[in-house]
Parts: C-alpha cells; structure tokens; sequence
C-alpha cells in the first residue's frame, strides 16, 4: 500500500515569508505551487521549483482567487468564466517556470474559497475543471471525494485525485470544518498521524460534530501555513511508514 503526501508551498511573497518549505519538503513526495493569486511572486515560484527538485518533490499548480490581503481564504463573486480564465492563467504561469526548469506539471489543486466552493457549486467546479482539461487533459486535478468537484472533472474524462486532510477537521457530511470553528484545525502531530492513519488503512476519520465519516484518499495533505506543518508531517510520515505504507506519488 502506498500514499502521496502534498503540501501547500511557495507562499511567501517577496520579503514576506510563509512557511518553512526548506524543512517540508524532504518529508513529502508532492507539492502544490502558489501561482501568483493568492500567495507567491515569480521569484518565489523559481526558488520553490529549485528546492523540488532538489529534494525530488513532484509539483503541482495550486491557482486561487486573486487575493493577496486575504491569502484566497475569502469568498469572491467571481463567475463561472472568471474562475476559468484565472485558473487557466496561473497554471500557464507555473507551467512557464517548470518548462524553463525542464520540469513536468504533475497535477492541478484548487487552493482555500475557491477549492471551498467547487466542493458546493456545480459552475465553479466545472470551470476549474474546464480549465485543467483545456490545458492539458492528462494532468490530474486533485479534488474531495463526493463533491461537484469531483463529480465534473469526471464528466470532462478527466483524472481525478481523492484528497484526504489529517490535519483539518470534518464535518458529518464529508466536508471540511469551516475555519474558526471548534475542531476545525488539528495542532498535534500525534493526533494529526493517527488520523492519517486512519483514512488510509480503515478509510474513515471521526468527525468534529460526532460520528465517523468515510474517507477515500490517495493523497494527504498538509497545510504549509500550519504553523505545526513539519512536525505533523514528520509525525505523518513516520506513523504511515510504521503501518508498512509507503509515501510515494499518484
């Protein structure tokens, strides 16, 4: 049994720094890129793809709202055709440092709001899936299971990746805990390890209003603004590789 394990890098934004990727990526075997939106500049996408492949790091693109003050966190009246042409921009940005790095695009993430509202809105999900198809229908789009998102890349033949969160909270009906509220974040690399567990040996995780929810997962993540980010991915690894699961990529 194996599983891939991503995280949200290259967030930094010019003197700005944000999260410790020099330390994360040894323990991970994927990485999704901040495009420029959210989070990331040119200089920052250069250096981060120079550390993947360092350290061996499959990358992927990671396209978000145009929101720097909020980090792509809130929500924005972008419609259908917006979000298309956003996503379709800042993958081709990515794509442009990684063909200077003779580097291959590995899959396509949705970061924060707009990952958020793919997971609820059948027009968002399939413009970022429209999106990823139109640039390049061979690259998977990593998605949560049992959603718009999932469900229109799927109609579009695309290949999809079931993405699992030991870190974050869910509630009973499979979706993420809103953030801010109790359970929504999971600070202990322990606790963080035994979900992972959890979700890819017994695939279910316990939920932050009670009960069990099913979870299908071949990739995990962690979020690399966790300010517990290389702890928990340590501890991840480490629990993971003691079941006799291998961390490797999709």
């Amino acid at each position: 049994m194996q599983i891939d394990l991503n995280a949200d890098a290259g967030e930094s934004f010019g003197n700005w720094t944000l999260g410790r990727d020099e330390e994360l990526f040894p323990l991970i075997s994927s990485v999704n890129v901040a495009c420029g939106f959210h989070a990331g500049d040119p200089l920052t996408i250069k250096r981060t793809l120079e550390l993947a492949r360092q350290t061996g790091v499959a990358v992927g693109a990671h396209p978000g709202f145009p929101d720097l003050v909020g980090f792509g966190r809130r929500e924005m009246a972008a419609t259908p055709e917006e979000v298309y042409a956003d996503v379709l921009y800042q993958v081709g940005a990515l794509w442009a440092f990684l063909k200077a790095a003779q580097m291959p695009l590995h899959h396509i993430k949705a970061h924060g709001a707009l990952y958020n509202r793919a997971t609820k809105d059948p027009g968002t999900a399939r413009a970022i899936a429209e999106a990823a198809r139109d640039f390049d229908p061979q690259i998977p789009l990593v998605v949560l299971p049992n959603t718009p998102l999932e469900a229109e890349a799927q109609k579009l033949g695309l290949r999809t990746v079931a993405e699992a969160f030991p870190e974050r909270g869910y509630a009973s009906d499979g979706r993420l805990a809103p953030r801010g509220t109790p359970g929504a974040w999971i600070h202990s690399p322990e606790l963080a390890a035994h979900r992972a567990v959890q979700m890819v040996v017994e695939g279910r995780v316990e939920a932050v209003d009670g009960g069990w929810v099913e979870v299908r997962a071949q990739t995990l993540c962690i979020h690399g603004d966790n300010p517990n980010a290389v702890g928990i991915a340590r501890a991840v690894r480490e629990a993971l590789e003691a079941e006799g699961i291998g961390i490797q990529t999709y």
